[in-house]
């Protein structure tokens, strides 16, 4: 499993939003320049978090993004689920996976559940609070 380039910055942006919450829309032109992205890289990613009811978006005046819900309710699992295609190890162990014929004699295969559990785990319980504060146990996070 390897985080790609458009979960990272989905987590950026978030982390930004929450950073510069005021209850006001903010425009996305001024989250790329703050986080040195695309900003047309960024509009699709917005498209599928707003999708997804992580985000709120509006456009005109006065429009752009804004959180739903404070950053304390939002686990990092629960965005990079929505930006990347799978957070599984493994083939066999992504969702809508065909099952594997060889399942009931893998040796590797309660390996690779313990790793994907771990995975989720890990990411289930960081939230967008925890990446804006630096809390973790093992240093700061980078993204």
């Amino acid at each position: 499993m390897m985080i790609s380039t458009r979960g990272r910055y989905a987590l950026r942006v978030i982390v930004d939003l929450a950073e510069h919450f005021s209850g006001e829309y903010i425009p996305l032109k001024e989250v790329a320049a703050r986080q040195e992205i695309s900003q047309k890289y960024l509009e699709g990613i917005m498209v599928t978090l707003s999708k997804a009811g992580i985000v709120e978006g509006a456009h005109g005046k006065g429009g752009g993004y804004r959180l739903n819900r404070p950053p304390e309710d939002y686990r990092i699992g629960d965005i990079l689920r929505v930006t990347e295609e799978s957070l599984a190890p493994v083939a066999c162990l992504e969702s809508g996976a065909a099952p594997c014929s060889r399942a009931e004699n893998c040796r590797t295969l309660s390996m690779w559940k313990k790793l994907d559990e771990m995975i989720t785990g890990f990411f289930d319980g960081i939230t967008v609070r925890d990446l804006m504060q630096g809390d973790d146990d093992a240093g700061s996070y980078v993204i």
